[in-house]
């Protein structure tokens, strides 16, 4: 049987911390060894790839993306398409977490896992959350923690919406349920068993987690707010939140324009919080995907649709770094080693030996090699596996 190796050589580390110039020697999709001087064993046949002048990081995380397909508002012609294989890996995304959204009926739990057995197939690691906008909430097995615990793919529950007239209004005791199966299914389990929560654009912002900070016993890092650069005051329960110790999750998708001039791109939202005092290792990017961005009127009526992006992860962290002048390692943990971590996933997100052969090679700052689970998927910026149903040279398999 054929060993078959990669050796990244000469680039210029992040782990996401700064390394200096090291060598990656890559063996049957794991991290075998990184160093100076490295070379591929005479028993395994090999590639080398040069990466002299190039920066190398671990493979991004995104948290939050509709794999099979979201929206919905306005009727069935606005569902959303599935995401491919190679908007992710273009996009230098190797590990990704599923969602559902508004759309709990016609999208079904049961369909996210298949998406993410098909992508893992494929070649990158997937995972999703088991739920949709409502509570009580979707599910497979008829018990969220049920979920948790049973199904290898099932990390935690989301998303569900609060603050937002697509929800279900659910109130206080019925969020800290919910966040309770979450929670104990994720102890059971040996997961992060987190709540994934779409916060919409009501003026309550998150007053619902602050009172049950005050009046249940679940802890603060069950909670995982998302879209919170979605407006400027929602940014400030963010900061009031991601003081307390709180994740604060932004969506990489969002930017001020003429429909929504109250946004706040991901890129100056990170850093507003981090002046605020939101400690680094709280704040994280997620792209939302193939997710709908419904634009609507005063009276709550549909008035545009756009999609979301997988580039947009990456891009905000260049942006970020463009930005601020901020080093690049502390640019990259917002997809790389934070969305890792509050996932429960520690190996994602990070190069060390041992650890998943997934890394993004970049040139003058722009995508341009991307191997996952020890593959080559993308080279000059241009995927060379493509899923199974996608136009292109090669097919996963």
């Amino acid at each position: 049987m054929t060993v078959r190796a990669i050796l990244i050589r000469h680039g210029e580390l992040f782990d996401p911390s700064a390394r200096g110039q090291q060598d990656i020697l890559m063996i049957s999709g794991k991290i075998a060894a990184i160093g100076p001087a490295l070379e591929i064993p005479g028993w395994a046949e090999g590639t080398v790839i040069e990466a002299s002048g190039k920066m190398v990081c671990p493979g991004f995380v995104d948290q939050h993306v509709h794999i099979a397909g979201g929206g919905g508002e306005g009727g069935p012609m606005f569902r959303t398409p599935e995401i491919s294989l190679s908007q992710l890996t273009e996009a230098g995304i190797t590990t990704v977490v599923g969602v559902l959204g508004t759309d709990g009926t016609t999208r079904s739990v049961q369909s996210l896992l298949a998406k993410s057995r098909a992508l893992s197939a494929m070649g990158v690691s997937a995972w999703i959350y088991t739920g949709a906008y409502q509570v009580p909430t979707r599910t497979i097995t008829g018990s969220a923690r049920d979920d948790i615990i049973l199904i290898d793919k099932v990390l935690g529950i989301g998303e569900i919406a609060i603050s937002d007239h697509r929800g279900s209004q659910a109130g206080d005791e019925a969020l800290a349920a919910l966040a309770s199966e979450a929670r104990v299914g994720g102890l059971l389990a040996g997961k992060a068993g987190v709540l994934h929560l779409h916060v919409g654009d009501s003026p309550q912002g998150l007053s619902i987690l602050f009172r049950l900070m005050e009046h249940y016993d679940v802890p603060l890092a069950t909670f995982v707010p998302t879209h919170l650069n979605r407006r400027r005051r929602l940014l400030e329960d963010g900061v009031r939140w991601g003081k307390m110790g709180g994740y604060c999750d932004l969506t990489t998708g969002i930017f001020p324009d003429a429909h929504d001039p109250g946004a706040v791109r991901a890129s100056q939202a990170a850093q507003d919080l981090e002046q605020a005092g939101v400690p680094w290792d709280r704040i994280s990017f997620s792209s939302d995907a193939q997710g709908s961005i419904p634009v609507f009127d005063p009276g709550g009526r549909l008035a545009g649709m756009d999609v979301g992006s997988a580039a947009t992860l990456f891009e905000e962290a260049a942006a970020l770094h463009d930005l601020t002048g901020w080093s690049w390692e502390k640019c990259l943990r917002p997809i790389t080693s934070t969305p890792a971590d509050i996932l429960g996933i520690g190996q994602a997100g990070r190069l060390a030996a041992g650890g998943p052969a997934d890394c993004v090679v970049l040139n003058a700052g722009k995508i341009d090699t991307v191997i996952a689970q020890g593959r080559v998927m993308v080279e000059s910026g241009t995927a060379l596996v493509r899923g199974m149903f996608e136009s292109g040279p090669a097919h996963a398999h």
